[in-house]
């Protein structure tokens, strides 16, 4: 059977959509105690409907935001579990309010990407979605986010990401205090962790560039439920750019991000909106992986 652990921020002074989570998964889910602690919260555990474990952890802050201080932990208890997520808040200017969402986590600016398995991603988004519309609540959209990793921004080293094996994913509510507090969208996310590992048939992995962080025509082919389509990881254009990808190191980054895609990459989309030099990045890499390489309107039918 798999194994999953989550996260939750519990400490004061972070912000409470953890802490207000856990106290749902407690209600939902009556976890037991397995007997030992971290940042003195007691870790508790149940089985979802598969048989699969799923362990929560609560912490003093978010995990990145002290990576370095948890991997230790990572690497002891659960270097072999197939997914860590944490749970937490979305933010960010002109983000959409009414919105549950997941992404992979990779710094994409240096190149650096944790293990992605795009069926994982779809279980998580289609639940997010199942749920919120059984609890009624009309308005509210389950999207995919670009690939990033929110360390980087506290002073973490996107290096320290290679040295935990399993897939990490960041699950969040968002993006208004509104949002934030609203008990239903909180149960919709409790929920939906217990399925991310459900079984499903082998999906077409996409690795996707450019667009923004939230990418409609990505997040239109990731949530089509007549398609089996599932993301790799999302390079947005904005990091792409920053992180040079037109330079020498170019291929190597997208060489790595391919490479962490388990079970493969079956195709590479770009966004009609990159330059283009990074189109042609993504010829290459789709010539060196041996697979198809569309337009992002392709995804329609590719």
């Amino acid at each position: 059977m798999g194994e999953a652990v989550w996260f939750f921020s519990m400490g004061e002074g972070v912000h409470h959509v953890s802490r207000d989570v856990y106290t749902r998964v407690e209600a939902l889910f009556s976890p037991e105690p397995e007997g030992w602690s971290v940042d003195g919260y007691p870790v508790t555990r149940c089985r979802d409907a598969w048989g699969h474990t799923h362990r929560f952890l609560r912490t003093r802050t978010l995990v990145s935001y002290d990576y370095a201080a948890y991997l230790p932990v990572l690497r002891e208890r659960f270097a072999g579990a197939d997914l860590a997520g944490e749970v937490t808040w979305h933010a960010g200017d002109n983000a959409p309010d009414r919105v549950l969402t997941a992404h992979t986590i990779g710094d994409v600016p240096s190149g650096v990407f944790c293990p992605s398995r795009p069926e994982v991603l779809r279980n998580l988004l289609e639940s997010l979605e199942d749920h919120a519309a059984a609890l009624g609540l009309q308005g509210w959209r389950a999207l995919p986010e670009a690939t990033h990793w929110s360390g980087s921004c506290h002073g973490g080293n996107p290096a320290d990401l290679s040295r935990y094996p399993s897939m990490l994913v960041d699950v969040e509510l968002g993006s208004t205090p509104e949002a934030w507090e609203n008990p239903r969208a909180q149960e919709a996310l409790a929920r939906s962790l217990l399925e991310a590992l459900r079984p499903r048939p082998r999906m077409v992995h996409l690795l996707c560039l450019g667009g923004v962080h939230f990418e409609p025509s990505f997040a239109e082919g990731a949530t089509d439920r007549s398609r089996d389509l599932g993301l790799g990881h999302v390079l947005p254009n904005q990091w792409v750019v920053s992180g040079r990808y037109e330079d020498e190191d170019g291929p190597a980054k997208l060489d790595a991000a391919a490479a962490s895609v388990q079970g493969g990459v079956d195709a590479v989309v770009y966004h009609e909106g990159l330059k283009g030099c990074y189109r042609q990045l993504c010829r290459d890499l789709g010539a060196r992986l041996g697979v198809p390489v569309w337009k992002h309107r392709g995804m329609r039918k590719g």
